[in-house]
């Protein structure tokens, strides 16, 4: 039997393996509320305009809400047999409503109507990031206030390199995440416009109003070619490169979680609510959660070469290569959005070992810099010659198997005789993070304002 919605060309169904690579209801029923929202406004323009009367549109849009509210309350069970989420709705909205129901499909295609459900999903996916984003910003930058004299070492290369404070250290995310919703603002931007009454690719003969079916849906003008309406898919490229780099900048955060719950480290811990046992250890506390927000990073990068790969040989206009182009989608705004709802959490469930942090931030000679800075500073040393005495300085310490500031006078005068006490005024790691007061800097006087701005600004 062919297929009551296209078949009228042909004289049987498709063979069970065409059924089976052809359908895409398995994904795409998560667009129903989406394809339900814009057969109404496209009904409601069409009767708006003359082209369906106010009685049979009115009817079309309350055959879909009845529709809707069956899926919602998974009454209507989908079927393969009618591919995909368009047919699935359309066939049970002329169970409700009899033949009126294939009016609904006047002046539009699949093509146009796959193009707009995708947007509006994609736009109301990139709306939940961002209000993501925004939640794990403001966890991240009232730990920073609360920690924002909290010293910890700064690290370049993994080695020590020069003290921190903790509260700095988590501004830094705050920044990044900052610049994510940036891109994701961009993506949306470029999305809000309507691809709905391109039709299959050329337009349609009818008298229309695009304009009318893009305000209802909230976008901001339709689009304004209809054969890169229904071929296009960069929203969803760049959609799915915005949450790449923010996946990243979730991994690498949660690596530094991974190092810093170690007992090697212990800089913090996270509770019973983010960590894991072993099955064989009864002493493991693993950060199971940290370790799977790295790891589905993947997913999300992965989501992106894959369209990038479907996109990049394709013709204008549509081809079924183009169904490939929401399992992706699908899966990696579910999975960042996963990953932001689990960093949230262990960043507000998380306490700091400030002890810890203290001890390891004076660790490896991470003042030799500041030392550096004060024969530059004070003596009047070149950096270079500076940097040169300094390291000598370091190397005694090392042979002495000492930190810098258990150094003698003499010991640091041996190499440069013009070395005075006020040298040891330099060498702790609170004054280190003092001293830093440049705009930016890791100072306490400059890390608690920037919080303080950054928690009044996301909360405002």
């Amino acid at each position: 039997m062919s297929n009551k919605m296209w078949g009228g060309r042909f004289s049987s169904g498709p063979d069970e393996i065409m059924e089976e690579i052809n359908a895409s209801i398995g994904f795409d029923y998560r667009l129903a509320a989406q394809d339900i929202r814009a057969s109404k406004a496209h009904v409601s323009m069409l009767g708006a305009t003359g082209i369906l009367s106010g009685e049979t549109a009115e009817t079309i849009s309350e055959g879909l809400d009845q529709v809707m509210a069956e899926i919602e309350s998974g009454q209507l069970q989908f079927t393969r047999a009618l591919e995909d989420i368009h047919m699935n709705v359309e066939a049970r909205l002329a169970q409700l409503i009899g033949a009126d129901a294939g009016r609904l499909h006047t002046a539009r295609s699949r093509n146009d109507q796959v193009a707009v459900d995708f947007r509006l999903w994609v736009r109301d996916g990139v709306d939940q990031i961002d209000a993501q984003l925004k939640q794990l910003q403001v966890a991240l930058a009232e730990k920073a206030l609360t920690h924002a004299a909290t010293v910890m070492p700064g690290f370049t290369h993994m080695q020590s390199a020069q003290p921190v404070t903790f509260g700095h250290h988590l501004l830094a995310y705050v920044e990044m995440l900052n610049r994510d919703r940036g891109r994701f603002a961009d993506a949306r931007r470029r999305l809000n416009e309507c691809p709905l009454g391109a039709a299959a690719l050329a337009g349609t003969s009818f008298p229309i109003d695009r304009h009318k079916t893009a305000a209802d849906l909230g976008f901001d003008r339709p689009t304004g070619n209809s054969l890169d309406s229904v071929s296009d898919r960069d929203f969803v490229l760049e959609t799915l490169a915005a949450a790449s780099i923010c996946a990243v900048h979730l991994s690498r955060l949660a690596e530094e979680i991974v190092l810093w719950v170690t007992p090697q480290f212990a800089f913090v811990r996270l509770s019973d609510k983010f960590t894991t046992g072993s099955s064989i250890m009864p002493q493991k506390r693993n950060p199971d959660a940290a370790e799977l927000v790295r790891g589905k990073t993947g997913r999300v990068i992965g989501a992106l070469q894959a369209l990038l790969i479907v996109m990049k040989g394709l013709p204008l206009t549509y081809s079924k290569d183009m169904q490939e182009d929401k399992e992706g989608a699908f899966d990696a705004i579910q999975s960042l959005s996963l990953c932001l709802a689990a960093m949230s959490g262990m960043i507000k469930d998380m306490t700091v070992n400030e002890d810890a942090m203290r001890k390891s931030a004076g660790a490896g000679y991470s003042t030799a810099t500041d030392l550096a800075d004060w024969l530059v500073r004070v003596i009047g040393l070149p950096f270079r010659e500076a940097h040169h005495v300094t390291g000598a300085i370091v190397k005694i310490a090392s042979e002495s198997g000492c930190d810098l500031h258990e150094l003698t006078l003499g010991q640091m005068q041996a190499v440069e005789p013009r070395v005075t006490n006020e040298i040891f005024s330099v060498l702790g790691v609170d004054e280190s993070v003092a001293s830093r007061v440049s705009y930016g800097g890791t100072s306490p006087a400059l890390v608690t304002p920037r919080a303080q701005w950054w928690v009044s600004k996301l909360k405002s």
